[in-house]
């Protein structure tokens, strides 16, 4: 995979407009760097099999993996996660989806960009492989085990991310390790919920599918809950 790594405030939207599918952007803020890989959009039969709908989405970036406990820190000043979950690497959970809205909000007056969190549609077009999808049941293989934790193989715990295997355009733990909250409220429910995908370290195998999906309160902070990044391209 293609790398490229540009200083985050020497990056133009005109640059970001001529990335290539699945280049890495690296950013930085306060001291603390991570990663975004392109995703060229496209067209692709989103949700359970037996019961797709053609979905469009346009291009964008994505967290190639999911916001760390440092990087929250270095945004907030704390890392919220459970002790269990503090050490080097680890990603961030026991954040509700309103604490994701006010860390983006503090990540983007930082570093003058325009992150976001993904839209359901985006989040599951990225865990697919986008344009480069090998159809696979998780995010990187048929083989949950390599790819992601999940309740078989993580000791009830979560783990350092990239530390599995990465998906076809080089994103990792899109299957377990911690739920991801998307943008978009959870239909069909009668109180305001956000939809959440990618299933845990505590879940099943079933539930890291990359067409499951779940949902939770905008104010819940679960251990099991974290979030990724997104922006526009």
């Amino acid at each position: 995979m293609k790398r490229l790594i540009i200083t985050l405030f020497a990056l133009s939207a005109a640059q970001l407009a001529m990335s290539q599918n699945g280049e890495v952007r690296e950013f930085e803020a306060n001291g603390v760097k991570f990663e975004m890989v392109c995703v060229d959009g496209g067209t692709y039969q989103m949700g359970e099999p037996g019961k797709t709908e053609e979905t469009e989405v346009g291009s964008f970036l994505i967290g190639r993996t999911e916001v760390t406990g440092d990087l929250w820190k270095a945004v907030m000043g704390k890392n919220p996660s459970s002790l269990r979950s503090r050490g080097k690497g680890q990603p961030v959970e026991s954040v509700s989806w309103n604490d994701c809205k006010a860390f983006i909000e503090k990540l983007n007056q930082l570093t003058g960009q325009k992150f976001r969190m993904p839209t359901e549609d985006e989040w599951e077009y990225a865990a697919r492989g986008g344009s480069k999808s090998n159809g696979y049941k998780f995010s990187g293989g048929d083989a949950v085990g390599k790819v992601g934790w999940y309740s078989k193989n993580s000791e009830s715990r979560t783990h350092p991310v990239a530390t599995k295997a990465p998906n076809e355009l080089g994103i990792y733990d899109m299957s377990g390790n911690v739920w991801e909250w998307c943008s978009d409220p959870y239909e069909g429910v009668e109180s305001l919920q956000y939809v959440i995908r990618g299933g845990c370290f505590t879940d099943t195998s079933q539930a890291c599918w990359v067409w499951n999906r779940s949902k939770n309160a905008p104010n819940a902070m679960n251990e099991i809950c974290g979030l990724r990044l997104a922006m526009d391209k």
